[in-house]
């Protein structure tokens, strides 16, 4: 059975080279109550770059 709450949140993943906000993705907060820090390829950059996990979107 499902818990309440809001367990998956929403944010958006930011290069760490460029400081453009690229992705929209999920977490489960419970799973994984750190912050994401993915390989992800950046448009503005032309090349694989961090991309960090930032504020919480709606």
């Amino acid at each position: 059975m499902a818990k309440k709450g809001e367990q998956r949140a929403m944010l958006g993943l930011v290069c760490s080279v460029c400081k453009n906000r690229n992705y929209l993705t999920q977490r489960n907060k419970i799973n994984t109550p750190e912050k994401l820090l993915l390989k992800k390829f950046c448009n503005h950059c032309r090349k694989v770059t961090d991309h960090k996990e930032v504020e919480k979107l709606k």
